[in-house]
């Protein structure tokens, strides 16, 4: 059998309230709130964090790592390799773009449940509309990992695909021409008309493949760009088999149609029928069936209660984030362009975030050493810290030094297990910053110059609500 053996999400710490767009240009906006990646964000950085979790359940390396977004930070570049890296996977595996469109999440995990070996699919999306539009209030970033395989003891299998139908039209509905940040979108009735029986034609298929009438599905979600033809569109499942998307994230892009997928896994049940409803550029509806061991090994943390963790952004900010306006630029030089030599020799501790453990004294070294400071000759080995977790012993607020979002939060880490060293804090206000508070690492961009993002690891505060289903 074959099928999800994993799943993990990233929905970025930053809400945008839509309601406070009209106070700034004097329309636009919505009563509702959407996720906003930080400044140090990409698809690439969020990518990682989506897929830490899911690889953490003591999955074996993946044969195959895709990745789908609309928004790579590189072109003729591939991206993958960098989350390729930040998981310190084997060279072995095969690490892909899948660029264009968001309905291409929805191909690459319908391929990957049909296809062999363990293979990770990753969907990360930042979504930036024309300020004021409909698209920049109802869009939101985020990223999702989904994990194919096997079913094994070490790895069950969750879920499995067992029918799919699919509706191909050529319309123009959105679009976004190369170069350009902001997708335009066309008048949501002619969507509306067009999507309808589309809808029900792929899911009448999807239906017939599984073997399955459309009263038997227990659960069914809809991942669209415009919540008002989602709303519209006639599933025939049972009443209140609907699942809504997250509450104040907004449509994700490529992003979605996992994300929303695994907002039904964290809360299914054993033997449950889940449809995932795609509609983009056509549509694209999978039926997938929950196995026994659902139950006993999902994340610990669900999607919905990560998503519940949250702090504002101003929306002057957030359109400084996009580039949607320019603002005084910081009074220091900005960095300078990494060196891909030296970033070459030292790979595993810039992207894996592995130090060093003296095997006689005990002592940890970040960065890595090749030898013990002391009079130690034992040999010196690998330890992983991106899992890590620490504690602040001192900090300061940088107003001077070079940032696109000052002031800058550096902070001395002591880790959990040995290990000192001086990161950047993100995620946090500076008012909220204290001794001894607990910090947990995350994979973000320290800058972009001449074109090359300059990818490490910063700290955030450890934020946790109860574990999932306690």
């Amino acid at each position: 059998m074959r099928g999800i053996i994993s799943w993990g999400a990233h929905v970025p710490y930053r809400r945008l309230d839509c309601s406070t767009i009209p106070e700034f240009f004097g329309s636009g906006g919505g009563r509702t709130s959407r996720s906003v990646a930080s400044f140090d964000e990409d698809t690439t950085s969020m990518a990682v964090e989506a897929a830490r979790p899911a690889m953490r359940r003591g999955i074996t390396a993946p044969d195959q790592l895709w990745f789908v977004t609309t928004d790579p930070a590189y072109m003729d570049r591939t991206n993958a390799t960098a989350v390729h890296a930040a998981l310190r996977l084997p060279e072995s595996t095969i690490a892909m773009d899948m660029i264009g469109s968001s309905r291409t999440a929805a191909g690459v995990l319908r391929n990957a449940c049909q296809g062999r070996g363990t293979t990770a699919v990753v969907g990360s999306d930042i979504r930036v509309g024309l300020p004021t539009s409909p698209d920049e209030a109802a869009g939101g970033d985020a990223a999702a990992c989904i994990i194919i395989g096997d079913d094994s003891a070490a790895a069950p299998v969750l879920a499995r695909l067992v029918g799919s139908g699919v509706a191909t039209r050529e319309f123009v509905d959105r679009w976004r021409i190369p170069g350009e940040p902001q997708t335009q979108t066309w008048d949501e009735r002619f969507s509306e008309n067009v999507y309808r029986p589309l809808v029900a034609t792929a899911f009448s298929a999807a239906c017939a493949d599984a073997g399955v009438q459309s009263e038997e599905i227990d659960r069914a979600t809809v991942s669209c760009w415009s919540a008002r033809v989602a709303k519209r569109a006639e599933l025939g499942a049972p009443d209140g088999a609907t699942v809504p998307p997250l509450e104040g994230v907004g449509w994700t892009g490529a992003a979605d149609p996992m994300l929303l997928l695994q907002v039904m896994l964290d809360h299914a049940q054993p033997d449950e029928l889940l449809a995932l409803v795609v509609m983009a550029d056509g549509v694209d509806v999978q039926i997938y069936r929950t196995t026994n061991a659902i139950v006993a090994n999902r994340p610990l943390r669900s999607v919905a209660e990560q998503a519940a963790i949250t702090g504002d952004v101003p929306y002057a900010k957030f359109l400084s984030w996009r580039g949607l306006i320019t603002t005084d630029p910081p009074r220091r030089p900005m960095p300078a362009r990494t060196s891909a030599v030296a970033a070459a020799r030292v790979t595993d501790w810039k992207f894996g975030l592995v130090g060093s453990r003296d095997s006689g004294t005990g002592d940890v070294y970040l960065p890595p050493s090749r030898r013990s400071i002391g009079e130690s000759e034992a040999a010196m080995v690998e330890i992983p810290m991106a899992d890590a977790e620490g504690t602040i012993v001192t900090f300061t607020v940088d107003k001077l030094a070079w940032s696109p979002s000052p002031p800058i939060v550096f902070a001395v880490v002591d880790f959990d297990g040995g290990g000192r060293m001086p990161i950047e804090l993100t995620d946090v206000d500076p008012d909220d910053v204290s001794i001894g508070d607990r910090i947990e690492l995350t994979f973000r961009c320290l800058s972009e110059t001449d074109g090359i993002a300059n990818y490490f690891w910063k700290g955030r505060p450890v934020r946790r609500e109860q574990p999932h289903g306690e």
